[in-house]
């Protein structure tokens, strides 16, 4: 009988550890899933697993290609700022002279901005004594990114990149219960008029200037928002301040000296959140404006990013093509290794706990909240995509306590987004029940 039992027992053993391999997920067969997957057989697919605790790699496909990674960027412009800007946000810099209060931005984009607590800045502006003078000379970058489209100029998402950056340098038009327009600011009120037309209400802006449009006759829903870029310069930009301080501002051309002082505004994490979590394009770069600011004296996304790339990425697998701080250009390229070697040095550089409250959880927040439904995120990552793009970098928990890092990207498919971003869901699942 005992005899009978032991070999029972082997058995069963033998049948339990046959059955555990047969489900347990391996390189191989995870290379396969990507490889044979129905949904990616047309798209240009490329992706990395990394093991963080064990610096193995577990599986690549593609990973040494170059992607678009659209605003996948943003992990990059994350990383270089927590590396260079500290705690908090520079704000201006000045110099006081006499009776004279000289400024030069820094890039900070919170000043009045309506999706950012309140900083200092407004109050020790309207608090100074002296007048005001702002100089514009150490901005040296052009409103665009490389590669921006043109015709994107009244979506939210192309913002203008500016050195003092005023009301997220948008104007919110609002709809209300007495279907009018609320317009903030109001500095543009006087330049909205009802003379496009359309069938259903919507503001354009002109090309080249601040004259805003809607069709008249057309109902305004109480719910309507919507915000379109302003076309900034030097000279809007101390005619803003003039009518929001109620005071003298002067437009100068001096150099920033040697001797200014810093005043602060928002903690960077309040940034770096927003940044990732709705994917603020205005925020990526003017974070990329505030880095060139601190690794080079001038305001200059392109200057920036030679930098940061020299001082800090020197050791990236392959060399990335980085344009922008948004990820809004075609221009950018980056392969999955590379992004798995970022993720990496991220890693290292904060808390955990930390890091994935600032990253957007799967299921749970910010532009992954509905890619899935969970009872508890295992997913913290940041999505980019534009059309027929879509990629998706971040960590991974598996149901065995591991940390692993991923990048998947998909470039250049006709399926439906919602095709895509199921089919990078089920992988991940399986990853994460099966790791």
């Amino acid at each position: 009988m005992m005899k009978f039992s032991s070999m029972l027992l082997v058995v069963l053993t033998t049948i339990s550890l046959l059955s555990c391999q047969s489900n347990r997920l391996t390189s191989k067969k995870l290379n396969r899933l990507v490889q044979q997957s129905t949904i990616f057989s047309q798209n240009h697919t490329g992706f990395a697993l990394y093991d963080l605790a064990e610096h193995k790699v577990l599986a690549e496909y593609n990973a040494n290609r170059y992607f678009q990674p659209a605003s996948n960027t943003k992990l990059y412009t994350y990383y270089v700022s927590q590396k260079t800007l500290g705690d908090s946000i520079p704000a201006l810099q000045y110099v006081r002279s006499g009776d004279s209060l000289i400024v030069w931005g820094t890039g900070d984009p919170s000043f009045l901005n309506p999706d950012l607590t309140k900083s200092k800045v407004l109050d020790f502006l309207k608090d100074a004594p002296e007048t005001i003078y702002f100089s514009n000379d150490n901005f040296t970058s052009q409103f665009y990114g490389p590669g921006w489209a043109w015709d994107d100029y009244n979506d939210y998402y192309a913002t203008e990149i500016s050195a003092f950056p005023i009301h997220g340098n948008i104007v919110r038009f609002k709809g209300d219960v007495n279907n009018s327009l609320r317009i903030e600011p109001r500095f543009f009120a006087d330049k909205t008029y009802n003379w496009s037309h359309g069938n259903s209400f919507s503001v354009q802006r002109d090309l080249t200037g601040n004259l805003f449009s809607y069709p008249a006759g057309k109902s305004i829903k109480p719910n309507y928002e919507q915000d379109i870029p302003f076309k900034t310069s030097p000279e809007l930009t101390v005619t803003l301040l003039k009518d929001i301080l109620q005071k003298e501002v002067v437009l100068i051309n001096k150099a920033l000296p040697n001797n200014t002082k810093t005043l602060y505004s928002l903690p960077a994490d309040s940034l770096y959140t927003r940044m990732l979590h709705v994917s603020d394009n205005m925020i990526a770069e003017q974070l990329m404006v505030l880095t060139s600011h601190i690794l080079a004296g001038e305001l200059n996304v392109k200057t920036g990013i030679a930098k940061a790339k020299s001082q800090y990425l020197q050791e990236l697998p392959d060399a990335p093509s980085w344009v922008d701080g948004s990820g809004l250009s075609r221009y950018n390229l980056f392969t999955p290794r590379d992004m798995i070697y970022l993720l990496g040095k991220i890693y290292e550089d904060v808390p955990q706990a930390k890091l994935f409250k600032i990253l957007p959880a799967a299921g749970k927040s910010g532009t992954i909240k509905n890619i899935m439904k969970t009872d508890e995120a295992f997913i913290f990552a940041k999505s980019g995509s534009f059309s027929n793009n879509y990629n998706l970098s971040g960590y991974i928990l598996t149901r065995k306590g591991k940390v692993l890092s991923f990048s998947l990207m998909n470039n250049n498919f006709v399926k439906s987004m919602s095709e895509i971003r199921k089919e990078v869901s089920q992988l991940l699942t399986t990853i994460h029940e099966k790791w």
